[in-house]
């Protein structure tokens, strides 16, 4: 390979593609919550009475605004109605073990409460030590969630600029479109990483393309560069390279970095096959809309993208085909103009292809908070009624929207009955049904969850509990069982109720 032409490394000063303008993100610092979050905690159900040998942690409590990074969070007590020492009693090794269980594709009101603990402010296990590992294990999660912007500000709010948190922070800058912060620290001090990638980049990011070069040169001679990375930076750095290079396919290893630099040498890849983080660089205003529409899609899927943004996009403008997510484009707008002109016929025509769309693309609770509402005003009738019932019961206002609702049949009048949290035993049929029945005929939590109450880990119990409830299959009574009652004795009864509805409604097929 020729050496760097330095002469031609500024022509990439003014490019397209370094000069994007960064994702016009809402300021987590500032309104903190356009995610899904689970409802505050309640006062307990079953409280461990006093007397019963209950361990108390020995503990050291200190001011939040003194901890450590790892006691950094996005959402106060306030907010959360999660208390402080939360993690304390707790492991790091046993949390990052338990965070590294979340699943991809969670039940919707699990999912909520996985952001909710997440992002919870509170002292961090006592065994927590400088590493930082604690909150790198959060921001791994939320990274795989697809939740880029909180787990950028979460990283922010910890004070990035350090060698534990550096590494994390420039990723998911780089994703978000906002890295000039990372490469200023960065330039400020070398040493906060070993990734001669990340020099690289920075330094020509910064305007620094001599030392940028350089350092390539230097990489390049210590065997620090892997091919794909060592052929990437290079037509980086010096454009007359780009031109009559054979083009190099994706990398199966993707990182952020490399992905940004296929753009920046002007051949940029599709997001639909990469995991569900390099969805969020679509919404940058650098797409078409078909790319922002399905990386919108996957993002709402997991509750990383507010559903009003997704509708936004959805009624942005006119479908520009058919088939696929033109058909979901299409009819989305079709019900907006149906309820708009309370027209009952062309709702019911419209609703039941939507829905049947949504639920197969993971999205139904996401239809559900957008239209659950004005459809219960509407006076349907057959399988849309029926529909906007189901709707009605995976909105966030379920309790409230049910009851406008006239239960017809068995199943309508247990899953009437679940929303107001009284779900009637004699009306339970399934496996799922009567799991529960039994979980809401409970106070008291599972026994392994119990245990851990016992010794003051509440976050580790409410966390085993949410794992173990989300990956429950219909006919994994027990599992329902211990999930649910754990989390009703914790005081988590609006996240029980949606997700016993969810299970019912989304995985069982009631």
């Amino acid at each position: 390979m020729k050496r760097l032409n330095l002469t031609a490394l500024f022509a990439l000063a003014c490019s397209p593609a370094l000069a994007e303008t960064p994702l016009g993100a809402i300021d987590w610092l500032k309104d903190p919550a356009p995610i899904s979050v689970a409802q505050p905690l309640l006062k307990p159900l079953g409280q461990p009475q006093s007397g019963t040998g209950a361990t108390v942690p020995d503990v050291e409590v200190m001011p939040l605004d003194t901890a450590k990074p790892d006691a950094v969070g996005l959402l106060p007590s306030a907010t959360t109605g999660l208390p402080p020492t939360l993690w304390q009693a707790s492991t790091t090794d046993t949390l990052t073990s338990l965070f590294a269980r979340i699943s991809p594709d969670p039940l919707p009101a699990i999912q909520a409460l996985y952001y909710t603990l997440l992002l919870a402010e509170a002292e961090p296990p006592a065994d927590a030590g400088p590493d930082a590992r604690f909150l790198k294990a959060r921001l791994d999660a939320l990274h795989d969630l697809g939740a880029v912007e909180p787990a950028l500000a979460l990283a922010e709010r910890a004070g990035p600029s350090q060698e534990p948190l550096f590494d994390q922070w420039f990723d998911l800058a780089l994703l978000n479109g906002n890295e000039d912060a990372a490469c200023a620290a960065l330039a400020d001090n070398p040493r906060l990483t070993d990734r001669f990638e990340a020099r690289i980049f920075c330094g020509a990011r910064m305007g620094d393309w001599q030392t940028a070069a350089l350092t390539y040169e230097t990489a390049r001679a210590v065997g620090a560069l892997a091919p794909p990375l060592d052929s990437m930076l290079a037509q980086y750095l010096d454009p007359e390279t780009i031109e009559g290079a054979e083009q190099l396919a994706p990398s199966s290893r993707m990182t952020p970095l490399l992905f940004r630099l296929h753009e920046a040498n002007g051949a940029p890849l599709p997001t639909r096959n990469l995991p569900r983080a390099y969805a969020v660089t679509d919404l940058r205003g650098v797409s078409g809309w078909r790319a922002e529409l399905e990386a919108a899609e996957r993002l709402a899927h997991t509750g990383a993208l507010p559903a009003n943004r997704l509708l936004g996009l959805y009624t942005q403008q006119s479908p520009a085909a058919s088939g696929g997510i033109w058909d979901r484009v299409a009819r989305v707008q079709a019900l907006e103009a149906a309820i708009a002109d309370q027209d009952t016929d062309a709702v019911e025509t419209v609703l039941i292809p939507l829905w049947s769309d949504m639920k197969r693309e993971g999205l139904a609770v996401v239809l559900s908070a957008l239209y659950a509402a004005p459809l219960a005003e509407m006076d349907l009738t057959g399988q849309a009624g029926r529909i906007a019932f189901d709707m009605a019961l995976l909105s966030p206002n379920y309790e409230v929207l049910a009851a406008e609702f006239r239960p017809e049949g068995r199943r309508a009048a247990f899953l009437a009955g679940l929303a107001q949290g009284n779900p009637d035993p004699e009306l339970a049929r399934s496996v799922a049904e009567q799991a529960i029945a039994t979980a809401f005929a409970t106070q008291d939590a599972s026994t392994a969850q119990a245990d851990l109450l016992k010794n003051g880990r509440l976050g580790q119990a409410i966390l085993s509990a949410a794992l173990q409830l989300d990956s429950a299959t219909p006919n994994q009574g027990p599992d329902i069982i211990a999930g649910l009652s754990t989390l009703r004795a914790v005081g988590l009864e609006d996240t029980a109720r949606r997700a016993a509805l969810q299970i019912l409604l989304l995985r069982a097929g009631a």
